[in-house]
């Protein structure tokens, strides 16, 4: 990247930070964009990957599948739902930071608790804002996701040269297990179903089929759609064995989303998947799950150039030919070319062409690489709990 060029990327747009810039995001060739820091002071690195939603900032920031990446939200109007805890898909935000067009905007919504920035100073997050993201989005789109540091310092001295070798420092997610980062250390019970007005998460309280859901890094809404498709849901941490799975009696068990590289993963994963397959057990599984299972299959995992991350990405099942709008967040993929003979490709992303699902012939297995939880369509992929509940007879 030329002098200029850097120089323009460290330029605030007009209007954003007249005063001395009090955030730095430093990429690993070398190109800094300067702006305005919000949220807890620090620095942290990692891979900078882009969002396109245009709600649940909240969300993503707390979706354990985020681990080890900074996020740009495309939708420059962050921070305008506030913060509640209700929102939250696991304790603390996983996402090492965000990076956003505007500063956060003022909340106006009735369930907000506090602003953004509070929320986020409050769970020890950086954020960046004043940031052509626009630019940075187009950069990642035709370079891959890079490696970035990002630093808030209220007094604005910042070590340019520093940031930039921290970004170059970081190893990637390539090879890299954070499942056992981000899953519960000890298993437990759920009951909570979806959100409804007006009270909110109400709890199950008829018996339903018993499933045990593998804990690689799960939202709390997929946890919430599998209890209201009818499930008694017991989570069991990422390292479980196929005899820990075995031994709760399970009628169906689940394979949940998460972070890192699933090869990695799979080292202790897949001979739990298959133990359980050989079990005779249905199986379903939702973004890492999703490679988990086609890795227990026989096929294999890519890394992909920068990956889906956002709410709009459409897929469709190959089946009935309906496409879904779906929601999106995994930077590696199932190559399709590698699946064995007996396992069938369901899914389809529209964008790409990359595989969104797969399933066993003659067997209820199968999995989907979008997240039906998340509801963009808004329940376009609902259908599959539904499936998955009804396929335990």
């Amino acid at each position: 990247m030329s002098d200029a060029q850097t120089k323009a990327a460290a330029t605030p747009p007009t209007g954003i930070a007249s005063a001395r810039p009090t955030a730095c995001l430093a990429l690993a060739d070398g190109t800094v964009f300067m702006g305005r820091g919000f949220g807890a002071e620090g620095v942290a690195s990692g891979e900078l990957c882009f969002n396109t939603a245009m709600t649940g900032y909240q969300e993503i920031m707390t979706d354990p599948s985020y681990a080890g990446q900074v996020v740009t939200f495309t939708f420059p109007h962050i921070g305008n739902t506030g913060a509640n805890a209700e929102d939250d898909e696991t304790a603390d935000p996983v996402a090492l930071g965000m990076v956003v067009k505007w500063d956060p905007t003022e909340p106006s919504n009735w369930r907000s608790a506090e602003t953004l920035s509070e929320w986020l100073a409050r769970k020890g997050r950086i954020a960046i804002g004043g940031i052509d993201t626009r630019r940075l989005t187009r950069a990642i789109r035709m370079n891959g996701a890079p490696h970035c540091a990002v630093e808030y310092r209220e007094d604005g001295n910042f070590d340019v040269p520093a940031l930039i070798e921290k970004a170059r420092a970081f190893a990637g997610l390539e090879g890299l297990d954070l499942a056992k980062e981000v899953s519960c250390t000890q298993s437990y019970r759920w009951d909570e179903m979806r959100w409804a007005w007006p009270d909110g998460y109400p709890k199950r309280e008829t018996p339903g089929r018993r499933v045990v859901a593998v804990d690689f890094g799960a939202k709390r809404n997929i946890l919430r759609c599998l209890a209201s498709a009818g499930a008694d849901v017991t989570v069991l941490p990422a390292t479980a064995t196929a005899e820990e799975v075995l031994a709760l009696n399970p009628e169906g068990v689940f394979l949940s989303n998460g972070p890192g590289d699933p090869a990695a993963t799979g080292e202790y994963a897949v001979p739990m998947i298959k133990g359980v397959l050989a079990a005779n057990i249905p199986v379903f599984g939702i973004c890492l799950g999703h490679q988990m299972l086609a890795l227990a299959l026989g096929a294999k995992t890519v890394k992909m150039s920068h990956g889906h991350h956002g709410a709009n990405h459409p897929v469709k099942e190959l089946a009935t030919g309906k496409v879904e709008i779906t929601s999106m967040n995994h930077g590696f993929a199932v190559d399709a070319q590698t699946l064995p003979e007996g396992v069938i490709e369901t899914h389809v992303s529209l964008f790409d062409g990359s595989n969104c699902g797969i399933a066993m012939e003659g067997r209820p297995v199968f999995s989907v690489q979008h997240h039906p939880e998340a509801s963009p369509g808004p329940q376009d992929s609902f259908y599959l709990f539904e499936r998955f509940v009804a396929s335990m007879v």
